[in-house]
């Protein structure tokens, strides 16, 4: 690593070479001399954890600046919803019965690059939580494309590797779910959300509610698969309750299709006129 130019003082990076080759001494191989920058072990103390998380939202958001990455659309869905010529490794009827999302979730992610390598490739870039299923559909409906697509991973107690479909270079790792939802939202011009189980409901509850508290613009919210969503959550009842204004429901809107989801994307002004198509209302 070069010295930066912009200042005159040594960098860092310097110092990190220059270290690796001081004498070995006692006083060089005690765990305090190390650069507090290049010491894991301090770095992973207890009290850093402000420091891991601020370097966690830092990283992604300078990598994806520097590749231009302006503006994206957010595909969330299960991890455990394989490709239809994998259907009879679903564990359950229902399962199999869901992998049409992952051709459904490959083909929007496909369009919507298509229609932003148009653009200049900056906007709408595809991001996923780069892991399998929903997620690996997206990935791979933009590398369908030749475009770019960017993936958020996290590291779980079971061993998950990110999928090959992610553009390697908008390849992140997180270890805070926090910071990991942050960069989701950060940069959303809209947001799909496809059949899932704990982990997409509650990235889909938390942008509904920051949508609805006014902590983030409005964008197009896209729930793939009307009768899906309406088995798993009875939103009417949600409203009936009062525990949600009849309003919060114009925030979201059904889709069942690629071309209906880019539709819906392109004239969300009009979201508000479907609340009567909720079933039971």
């Amino acid at each position: 690593m070069t010295d930066d130019h912009r200042t005159p003082l040594r960098s860092s990076g310097s110092d990190r070479e220059h270290a690796k080759s001081v004498p070995d001494t006692p006083q060089t191989r005690a765990p305090s001399y190390k650069l507090a920058f290049t010491d894991d072990d301090f770095l992973c103390r207890d009290e850093l954890r402000p420091v891991r998380w601020q370097l966690e939202l830092m990283k992604p958001e300078i990598l994806m600046d520097a590749a231009d990455v302006v503006s994206t659309v957010v595909m969330f869905g299960g991890a455990r919803i394989p490709e239809p010529a994998h259907k009879d490794r679903a564990r359950t009827q229902t399962l199999a019965e869901l992998t049409a999302f992952y051709d459904e979730a490959r083909h929007f992610a496909r369009i919507v690059t298509e229609r932003s390598m148009a653009q200049g490739g900056s906007e709408n870039v595809i991001v996923t939580g780069g892991g399998p299923g929903v997620m690996e559909a997206g990935n791979r409906g933009a590398q369908d494309a030749g475009g770019r697509s960017v993936g958020l991973n996290i590291v779980l107690p079971h061993e998950q590797a990110p999928n090959p479909y992610v553009t390697p270079d908008l390849c992140f790792n997180f270890h805070y779910f926090a910071t990991r939802k942050m960069h989701f939202l950060m940069r959303a011009s809209a947001i799909t959300v496809f059949p899932g189980g704990f982990g997409t409901l509650d990235e889909m509850f938390e942008a509904l509610t920051l949508i609805q508290t006014g902590r983030m613009k409005k964008v197009p919210f896209l729930l793939f698969g009307r009768d899906f969503w309406t088995r798993i959550i009875d939103w009417e009842a949600l409203s009936d309750a009062g525990t949600i204004s009849p309003a919060d429901l114009d925030l979201f809107r059904f889709v069942d299709s690629a071309e209906e989801a880019l539709a819906a994307m392109d004239d969300w002004d009009g979201a508000g006129e479907v609340r009567e198509e909720i079933p039971g209302r």
